[in-house]
């Protein structure tokens, strides 16, 4: 019996998922996915124009994160990964996709205060303009089992601190 576990640090775009995520695998010797690098082509270039993801634009990447996920647990090894995960169905399927041990830490914000940092980006692909789009697609996780919620309207590690915290409290 291993003690991998597999989490996924989700919200909307902005939020600092890639930068979380990767300070958690750190923390706990984990393997780290970025999610957004499993984007077929036609995601990306979507996303690029401003035009928002359907759910059938998802179900293969999320498929893709799913496999990746099992297959890093299969191998006896922690993993953390970046992904959106916003309605509670994606969230199933990752769920199920790792054999339902999955913790999620969702980074919650303001409005303005993810309309800042994405602005702030630099060579991003998701543009501005798709925050409302993703904003009105979450379905807030925090009633859902395995689920931490974190504010972001911290500094990066008091963040990572905090999603520690929490993720050692579901165990």
């Amino acid at each position: 019996m291993t003690n991998a576990q597999a989490i996924v640090v989700m919200g909307v775009s902005g939020c600092g998922k890639t930068s979380v995520a990767e300070g958690l695998a750190a923390a706990l010797s984990a393997a780290f996915i970025e999610g957004d690098s499993l984007h077929p082509a036609a995601n990306v270039e979507k996303m690029s124009k401003g035009i928002p993801l359907t759910d059938d634009d998802r179900w293969p990447w999320l498929d893709m994160i799913g496999r990746a996920m099992a297959d890093t647990l299969q191998d006896g090894k922690s993993v953390v990964v970046s992904c959106s995960a916003l309605k509670t169905v994606y969230r199933n399927r990752l769920r199920q996709a790792a054999g339902g041990s999955l913790a999620f830490v969702f980074l919650k914000g303001s409005r303005e205060l993810l309309m800042a940092r994405m602005a702030s980006r630099r060579g991003h692909f998701m543009p501005a303009s798709l925050l409302d789009s993703q904003l009105a697609t979450l379905e807030n996780p925090s009633q859902e089992p395995g689920v931490v919620t974190v504010d972001i309207d911290a500094s990066i590690e008091q963040i990572i601190a905090a999603a520690l915290v929490g993720l050692k409290a579901l165990r």
